[in-house]
């Protein structure tokens, strides 16, 4: 159950990828706009994750799942109606808000589900569900936006289709938190890297923020890279090449699930530059062929980068302290699943998106190689388990 609510709520955050062009013509948003339209929805997962990541550890999994999906219909009733860019805007922060809440909270119901001894592999299997959401949401959005009518409406209505649904299977499951392991309501982060661990924490933070770059980027701006450079106009195929991404991603986390932490990381980073390198060539020689070997190399290193991030950070961080680093990890990906695509759609304003985009690889592959060579320097040694 809690893998699909976060399939179901992750669908919403690419249900947009496909109509961004058709919000730029409807409401006249440059570039920039649809760029700060996108990366606006990290503010919600911000305070999800700031201020709401152990609500479901003080309340209960349920409640706090089914109170997601209510913020996720709430956000999808806001973009339904919407009449103009401001109501796009507030859409997209309760959006992030009800994807930062209730994933965590089904993670940990998926994992008190699953036999103790299979837990381990639950957080593959879950960030796998997150990846199939995204690549579902664009899909869908893509081929309704193509050949249905209301492009700008009836995504919508087809999606609180299924919030309606997913409400009604999560009510019907049993809690997993009982009242006496619920522990005491506060509010307050808890966010920050022991000293002794800051220099070893770089090299996985640096892996998920480039990872979740290059997934902002095709979600955000993947259309129109492909309507601008590749002149693919078919909003319904420009959604599955943008899909193709995710589904990689998702194929990756599972075929990889027992990986070392480090090596899985070590992979993703190595990767980045390469996935990046792609893109840039397709744009400049206008392949489809080349997309889709980009596409399918950045979801491997996106995957990778992600996950081996993650996986490295929970063995750096001392037992008392693994979710204020993980916390830490997670700020980190926000980041770059915001701020380098409000940069590329500001330069595509003013330079074009050819040479935006090679800006955009080039910064993530120094990134990327910075990483690499801090973790090949000072190693990347498990501290805790």
């Amino acid at each position: 159950m809690g893998g699909i609510v976060v399939a179901v709520l992750f669908m919403g955050s690419t249900l947009l990828t496909p109509l961004y062009d058709l919000y730029r013509a409807a409401y006249d948003l440059s570039v920039l706009e649809l760029g700060l339209l996108y990366a606006v929805y990290v503010v919600g997962n911000l305070i999800a994750l700031l201020f709401l990541g152990r609500l479901s550890d003080q309340v209960g999994r349920r409640p706090v799942v089914l109170a997601s999906i209510a913020l996720a219909g709430m956000s999808t009733l806001f973009f339904l109606f919407a009449n103009g860019p401001a109501w796009l805007f507030i859409a997209r922060v309760v959006n992030g808000l009800a994807v930062g809440v209730g994933s965590g909270a089904a993670t940990a119901w998926i994992a008190e589900f699953t036999p103790e001894e299979k837990r381990a592999g639950a957080a593959s299997v879950m960030t796998a569900f997150n990846f199939t959401g995204l690549a579902l949401g664009t899909m869908l959005a893509g081929l309704l936006v193509e050949y249905e009518p209301h492009p700008l409406r009836l995504p919508f209505v087809v999606y609180l289709g299924l919030i309606a649904a997913i409400a009604i299977a999560a009510g019907r499951t049993r809690e997993t938190l009982h009242s006496g392991e619920q522990s005491r309501f506060h509010l307050k982060p808890r966010i920050g890297v022991p000293s002794d661990v800051r220099l070893r924490f770089l090299a996985p933070a640096a892996a998920g923020f480039a990872a979740m770059s290059m997934v902002g980027f095709y979600a955000a701006l993947g259309p129109t890279t492909l309507h601008d450079a590749l002149h693919l106009t078919n909003r319904a195929l420009s959604g599955t090449v943008v899909s193709e991404l995710f589904v990689i991603a998702a194929l990756s986390i599972v075929a990889t699930r027992s990986l070392p932490a480090r090596t899985t990381m070590m992979i993703g980073l190595v990767t980045i530059p390469m996935g990046v390198a792609l893109l840039v060539a397709a744009q400049r020689v206008s392949s489809l062929a080349l997309m889709l070997l980009s596409s399918t190399v950045c979801g491997l290193s996106a995957a990778l980068g992600y996950r081996g991030g993650l996986a490295v950070v929970n063995t750096l961080a001392p037992p008392e302290r693994r979710a204020e680093v993980a916390s830490s990890y997670f700020v980190c990906c926000f980041l770059g699943n915001a701020l380098p695509i409000i940069g590329v759609a500001a330069l595509s304003q003013t330079l074009g998106t050819k040479v935006a985009s090679t800006i955009f690889a080039g910064v993530l592959s120094i990134i990327s190689i910075g990483a690499l060579a801090v973790a090949v320097s000072i190693g990347g040694g498990e501290r805790h388990t």
